[in-house]
């Protein structure tokens, strides 16, 4: 944040989002995703042309909005400056396979929660698989993107499928902590699929 350069700020929002994810404490996650979302804006406006700070954006808003719930969130009208951010950062670097894997996720969470939440929001349950093929075809040894995958398959009934997936995000290399703790999840979601 000190040294206040687009891509320090876009960092230093990435780091905020995964400490929220991975290590903080249940109470304090959304102050966690308050920062990171702070810091990305930071670097929006310093950069408007710079991907990352959208991205990072919209990633913190994105776990932002499940921490208040479907109501607050929609009523702050989180979901569409959520799509705006990936649309833009897939606008400015049209190979961003992290945003193509939250993009498909934006749709496939507001179709979860019911047509009529899709439907306000624009959210098409037809966009997810493309866009998480594409992600993974860009990046196949990026573990997250093989966990979510994973994730919208088995809420689809796709079982064997997010079987796949998982074994696969299991036998990728490990190169970062975030890579671990998606292995992780990996390891307890495969033990649950049934």
């Amino acid at each position: 944040m000190k040294l206040g350069t687009p891509e320090a700020l876009a960092l230093a929002a990435k780091g905020a989002s995964f400490y929220a994810m991975y290590q903080a404490k249940d109470e304090e996650k959304r102050a966690w995703f308050e920062k990171a979302e702070k810091a990305a804006s930071q670097a929006i406006a310093k950069a408007p042309d710079y991907p990352e700070g959208y991205f990072e954006r919209a990633r913190a808003l994105g776990r932002l909005s499940q921490y208040k719930g479907i109501l607050e969130a929609l009523a702050e009208g989180l979901a569409p400056r959520i799509k705006g951010d990936l649309e833009k950062t897939l606008k400015l670097k049209p190979d961003h396979a992290g945003a193509m894997v939250a993009l498909a996720l934006w749709h496939f969470e507001l179709v979860q929660k019911g047509w009529l939440v899709a439907a306000t929001q624009g959210a098409d349950g037809s966009r997810v698989e493309p866009l998480m093929k594409e992600a993974i075809e860009l990046e196949p040894e990026v573990i997250i993107h093989r966990v979510e995958y994973a994730r919208v398959l088995a809420a689809w009934g796709k079982k064997a499928e997010a079987r796949k997936q998982l074994e696969i995000a299991l036998s990728l290399p490990a190169r970062t902590a975030a890579d671990r703790y998606d292995q992780e999840r990996a390891r307890k979601d495969l033990s649950q699929l049934k």
